[in-house]
C-alpha cells in the first residue's frame, strides 16, 4: 500500500492556515494569503488586523490583474471562479494563475478513457507535451484539464474531450460518468494548491483512436490497467495528481481491495487530509 499512500501524502502537505493569513471575501473565509503577496495586498488596504479582508468581490480580477502587473505571479489569460460555501453561487473570478497565491480552491475536471479488451480492461494515457508549464513530459490521463470561470464540471469535461482527444460532445454527455471527487491542498512553488478533482469514466470502443487537437498531448498510449497499476505503484510518471484519480480507480476496479483495511485507509485518504476537509 505504500507505494499508493506515499502519492496522497505528497498532494497533502499543506498545513493551514501555516505561515499564510486568513484571506475573507464578503464575509467569508475563501482562502489563505501567500506571503508573497501579502505586501502588495496590505498596500491596496485589503489588510484586517491578523486577516485580509475584500467587501467588494466584483475587485478580484483587477486585484489579480494588479499582482501580475506587479511580477508576482505568471497569468495565465484564464478566469476562474472564486468559490466560497460548497454549493452557493462563485462570489467572484480571478486569473488563474493566481489560484495558488490566494490559496482559493481550484476545479479540475479528469476522464479515465477505458477499453475493454479480451484479455482485460485497458486505458487510454496521454504523455504531456514538453513544453507545459506543469510537469511537461509526464504521463497523464486522456482528458484533464481546469473548469474554467462561468462553466460546470460537465460543460467543462466536453469541452477539454474535444480540445485534447477530439471526442464528440455526444459521446461525453451520453456515456460519461462521474464516479468521484477528490480534494487535497498541496504546497508547490506556485503556492497553495486546494484542489477539487471530478472524476468521469468513460467506457470506449477498441476501434476508438484519439487524436490530440490542442498541442497540450505529446502522445496517446492504450495501456493494460495492469501496467498502468505499477507504474503508478512503483514511480513518478504520472502527473502528480493524475495518481490519485488512478487510484480511485484501482479501488473501483478491484485490483485494491476496497473492502480491506488497505482499501479502506486509501478511499479515506482520497477525500483529504484532515487540514484540507477543515478549509471551506
Amino acid at each position: 500500500m505504500n507505494g499508493f499512500m506515499r502519492h496522497i501524502r505528497a498532494c497533502n502537505t499543506a498545513i493551514l492556515p501555516g505561515q499564510r493569513h486568513v484571506f475573507r471575501v464578503a464575509g467569508e473565509i475563501v482562502g489563505y494569503i501567500d506571503p508573497r503577496i501579502a505586501t502588495a495586498l496590505s498596500d491596496m488596504g485589503l489588510a484586517n488586523g491578523n486577516e485580509f479582508t475584500l467587501d467588494d468581490p466584483s475587485r478580484l480580477e483587477s486585484i489579480g490583474a494588479e499582482l501580475a502587473s506587479m511580477g508576482l505571479y505568471r497569468p495565465h489569460d484564464e478566469l476562474f471562479d472564486v468559490w466560497g460555501k460548497e454549493g452557493e453561487p462563485p462570489l467572484g473570478r480571478i486569473d488563474r494563475g493566481a489560484l495558488p497565491l490566494f490559496g482559493f480552491i481550484g476545479v479540475g475536471v479528469h476522464l479515465n478513457g477505458l477499453v475493454r479488451k479480451e484479455d482485460g480492461q485497458h486505458l487510454w494515457i496521454g504523455r504531456r507535451a514538453r513544453d507545459k508549464r506543469l510537469d511537461p513530459g509526464k504521463l497523464d490521463h486522456l482528458v484533464a484539464g481546469g473548469v474554467p470561470a462561468g462553466l460546470t464540471p460537465e460543460q467543462a469535461i466536453i469541452k477539454e474531450a474535444e480540445e485534447e482527444a477530439s471526442l464528440s460532445p455526444d459521446v461525453i454527455r451520453d456515456n460519461a460518468r462521474q464516479v468521484g471527487v477528490i480534494q487535497y491542498a498541496l504546497d508547490r512553488p506556485e503556492g497553495l494548491r486546494r484542489d477539487r478533482l471530478i472524476c468521469y469514466d468513460l467506457q470506449l470502443p477498441d476501434s476508438f483512436q484519439p487524436i490530440p487537437a490542442d498541442g497540450e498531448v505529446e502522445e496517446f498510449l492504450l495501456l493494460p490497467i495492469a501496467e498502468v497499476f505499477q507504474l503508478v505503484k512503483n514511480t513518478d510518471e504520472f502527473k502528480f495528481n493524475v495518481n490519485l484519480v488512478l487510484i480511485d480507480l484501482f479501488l473501483r476496479e478491484s485490483l485494491i481491495d476496497p473492502h480491506s483495511s488497505e482499501g479502506r485507509a486509501l478511499r479515506q485518504a482520497l477525500l483529504g487530509s484532515e487540514n484540507a476537509q477543515a478549509v471551506p
